[in-house]
């Protein structure tokens, strides 16, 4: 009987295979399985650009890039004025690393449609993370022109004027995301860093209006948290802290902040040494964490493990001034 069994799976498996090649791609299937029914339908059709540019967007999604850009280049070679192939193609290549291609392509979306949003905002988007602003900022007024509501280009507009220096351009674009999208959690945070810049106590406002949006949000958490310590506003900052530590164990910056508070405002050396410790594990790289434990053991009466902390820094950059002072003081 069993035998019979295995006979008959294995005599209906060209069959699922049959109607499973028939299947349509469906937006809600798994991308393992939305490969599986294109290989089978464009091994029956090879030419189908539909097939082939839909084919890359799933490969892309799964991070097999080469794959991807070579399926939506072959979509190209048979429609070759596609724009959202155009933009499929940019994408894959930005992913990749190829930053002049994936600009290359989008200029050459720009030349068939110069009016096309999705290709303006795509370039602002590229030429924003090039650092390119000013192009970007010619990019995304054009977006904004035809949609004042675009809030990928307002947002991005107020954090190229943040960039650049102008505070007050900057706060009117976020003020407007926020406006517009008063879900949107990143502008608010934004608005609560700027405030916080100036020493103003609307950072609290913006920054716990960014959290209640979105409660997992480490970078408002520390931007308040270091608000509050700036102020001398510890036990809600070392709290906040220790929430960024719950949500990231590994979050150096926290740690030596704790250790900052220790050292200098509690003068507990033990547990700043403690704290500094967790953050040079975290990030071997952080020189401030090194100097300031090195600090911690000086003044707690360990010499050799304070120079040690302070060669340590030195190691990192050879000229960094609170080491090289440190040195000299226990010399």
């Amino acid at each position: 009987m069993k035998n019979v069994y295995k006979y008959c799976l294995i005599a209906l498996l060209p069959l699922l295979t049959v109607a499973c090649g028939q299947r349509e791609v469906t937006d809600d299937m798994p991308d393992s399985i939305k490969l599986q029914l294109l290989d089978i339908n464009i091994e029956r059709d090879p030419d189908n650009a539909e097939l082939l540019a839909a084919r890359a967007r799933v490969l892309f999604n799964l991070q097999r890039l080469q794959e991807a850009g070579f399926d939506i280049s072959q979509a190209l070679k048979s429609d070759p004025k596609n724009l959202e192939y155009l933009l499929l193609k940019s994408d894959i290549a930005f992913a990749g690393g190829n930053i002049e291609d994936s600009y290359r392509t989008l200029t050459e979306a720009e030349g068939i449609d110069p009016s096309n949003q999705d290709v303006l905002l795509k370039l602002g988007e590229l030429t924003f993370y090039s650092r390119d602003y000013d192009r970007s900022l010619k990019y995304l007024s054009q977006v904004t022109e035809r949609d004042p509501n675009s809030r990928t280009a307002l947002f991005m507009k107020g954090f190229i004027y943040k960039e650049k220096g102008d505070t007050a351009n900057a706060v009117q674009f976020f003020r407007r995301v926020c406006d517009k999208f008063p879900d949107y959690s990143p502008a608010f945070e934004q608005l609560g860093v700027l405030y916080a810049s100036v020493n103003n106590p609307m950072a609290v406002e913006y920054l716990t209006t960014a959290l209640n949006l979105d409660p997992s949000n480490t970078n408002s958490m520390y931007a308040l948290a270091l608000y509050y310590q700036e102020r001398q506003e510890l036990e809600p900052a070392e709290t906040l802290y220790h929430q960024i530590l719950d949500l990231n164990p590994n979050s150096a910056d926290a740690w030596h902040n704790l250790g900052y508070i220790e050292l200098f405002s509690y003068r507990d050396y033990a547990r700043a040494i403690e704290y500094f410790t967790h953050a040079v594990e975290a990030n071997s790289q952080y020189i401030e964490a090194y100097v300031n434990r090195g600090c911690a053991y000086e003044l707690s009466g360990n010499a050799a493990m304070a120079r040690a902390d302070f060669e340590n820094a030195l190691a990192i950059n050879n000229t960094y001034q609170p080491a090289l002072e440190g040195l000299k003081r226990i010399k």
